[in-house]
């Protein structure tokens, strides 16, 4: 191998001319490394936010990113061919200077300055400065995505038919849902981190959670709602509706199905202190009582709504209260506005509401005491599991679903990481269980 100063004799202009294309070449693949990973590390909520506020290299960097294979493909064909560019000048370069081991020599040479100087160290850069390098290089790669539009187009059509020829399915995620996953994986990352409370993180997802439950998932039953019969006398329908922690309360005619409207408790006080307290008033006058004449129409609304469009159809008619039918129109339960409000901030009690559903606290076992008719999702919020809600809303019926049957007292299942006992029953409904961990 030839010596140090034998190797520095024969380096000539031109020698000096293509070290110097060599590190040029690194200088522009740093550049197109760096700007790689700022663009596709740049927080778009943040670009955004700098975009308002003026800044047009960020208004750039948004639009850059709007089509990321596009930009990733630009920006690979560049850097490839500075890389491939610079690798063969520098084997030429050491061929001439080191003979037939200049080959091996260029090639360790070429690794150790393009991973140091090309990529990990513009990387770096960007990635602790994401937003600020992405505005600054979103001129230049705009450009040079104009520039390569029509390579990176073939490419991206020869890639798509190879992909298909093997069976892979290029599916784009909707924006939407994109969006709202990753605002979601945020939220849970930062609680993760200590960065949110537990109730702070609960009321955020489930506020983005609303657009993907629907209304039968939250509605209570029908066979827990407390409905008048229009038949019943004015006495009893005064106490009934005295005796109901509710205000609002559903009126049947002939059978439970039929519901012919709603009466609102401050309606059926105003007529009855106006015949009371009126000509010819008493308190028999309470007899003259015609409940239908002061119902509210009854406002129905389709099992599979989602609660999204719900909360604003609610908002839209200043409305609190819905009758929640299936496909064919029968009553399958009801939906107030609080309920879908409960999804987002938990339980919602007033003095006249009963014990809550979920009991917290353990036994000596250290299980929990839970209603069968408490959801999943609730239950999940409340201890930090993660039973799954994709076949069953509550919690009995989860424990129906996986039995395959309809459990009796004192029974145990377990499924899911977790022993669920049977602790109540009433007919075939299952009321009480008692849950740990395994």
């Amino acid at each position: 191998m030839k010596t140090v100063y034998a190797v520095i004799e024969n380096i000539d202009t031109s020698s000096w001319l293509t070290i110097l294309a060599i590190f040029v070449l690194l200088g522009i693949s740093a550049f197109f490394s760096g700007s790689e990973t700022a663009l596709t590390a740049a927080s778009r909520g943040k670009l955004h936010s700098m975009a308002d506020k003026g800044s047009r290299g960020a208004k750039r960097a948004l639009a850059l990113t709007e089509d990321t294979e596009r930009l990733i493909g630009a920006v690979l064909l560049g850097n490839n061919l500075v890389n491939i560019l610079a690798a063969a000048l520098a084997t030429s370069l050491f061929t001439r200077l080191f003979g037939d081991s200049g080959v091996a020599l260029a090639t360790l040479v070429m690794t150790l300055l393009v991973l140091i100087f090309a990529e990990v160290l513009p990387k770096t850069y960007a990635i602790t400065n994401s937003e600020g390098a992405a505005s600054f290089v979103s001129a230049p790669i705009r450009a040079l995505v104009i520039i390569f539009a029509p390579i990176v187009a073939t490419v991206r059509i020869t890639v798509r038919a190879i992909l298909r020829l093997f069976g892979a399915k290029m599916t784009n995620l909707d924006e939407d849902d994109a969006a709202q996953q990753e605002i979601a994986g945020a939220i849970a990352l930062s609680h993760s981190e200590g960065n949110f409370e537990k109730d702070d993180r609960d009321r955020l997802l489930g506020a983005l959670d609303l657009k993907d439950r629907e209304v039968e998932e939250i509605m209570l039953h029908r066979s827990d709602i407390e409905i008048i019969d229009a038949a019943a006398s004015p006495q009893d329908i005064v106490t009934q509706s005295l005796a109901s922690r509710y205000t609002r309360l559903p009126i049947f005619k002939d059978e439970p199905e039929n519901i012919i409207g709603i009466i609102h408790t401050k309606d059926l006080l105003r007529e009855v202190d106006k015949l009371v307290r009126g000509e010819d008033g008493g308190p028999d006058a309470i007899d003259r009582l015609n409940i239908t004449d002061i119902a509210r129409e009854a406002y129905f609304v389709p099992e599979t709504t989602p609660l999204d469009d719900q909360m604003r159809e609610f908002l839209r008619r200043k409305a609190h209260f819905a009758l929640v039918v299936d496909e064919y129109g029968d009553l399958q339960g009801l939906i107030t506005l609080e309920d879908i409000l409960e999804e987002i901030v938990g339980e919602i009690t007033d003095e006249h509401d009963e014990d809550a559903e979920i009991l917290d606290g353990k036994d000596t076992s250290g299980n929990f005491k839970i209603d069968g008719s408490a959801t999943i999702r609730d239950v999940n919020r409340m201890h930090e599991w993660n039973l799954p809600d994709d076949e069953a809303n509550t919690i009995a019926g989860l424990v129906i679903h996986e039995a395959q049957m309809i459990p009796k007292i004192g029974q145990v299942f377990s499924f899911h990481g977790f022993r669920f006992e049977i602790a109540g029953r009433d007919q075939n409904r299952i009321t009480k269980l008692k849950v740990r961990t395994l």
